[in-house]
C-alpha cells in the first residue's frame, strides 16, 4: 500500500518547477495556519462576482501597482480596512 508522502514524492518527480513553487507555497501555508478557523463577525457582500484569492503573495500583487481607476478609491480604502484579518506575527 502506497502511503500519501510517497505517492506525493511520485507526483513531484514528474512536475514542472513552477507548479513546484506555488505547491510549497500552499504546504508553508498550511503549516502556520490556525488549525481551527476564526469566525468573522460580518460577512463582506461579493458585487462583481469576482472570486477571492487567498494566499497570494505581496509580489503577485505588484503587478496592479498605479493602475487604480475610478473615483471609489476611499470607499474601496474603507472596505479593506474593515475587512482585513488581523496579523499573525
Amino acid at each position: 500500500m502506497t502511503t500519501t508522502k510517497e505517492k506525493l514524492l511520485i507526483a513531484i518527480e514528474s512536475t514542472p518547477e513552477p507548479i513546484l513553487e506555488q505547491i510549497l507555497d500552499y504546504l508553508e501555508y498550511l503549516k502556520t495556519r490556525p488549525t481551527r478557523p476564526t469566525t468573522r463577525s460580518k460577512t463582506v457582500p461579493i458585487s462583481d462576482g469576482e472570486p477571492i484569492v487567498r494566499g497570494s503573495k505581496a509580489k503577485d500583487l505588484l503587478k496592479f501597482a498605479g493602475t487604480w481607476q475610478g473615483e471609489d478609491f476611499e470607499e474601496c480604502l474603507q472596505l479593506v480596512y474593515d475587512t482585513r484579518s488581523p496579523g499573525e506575527f
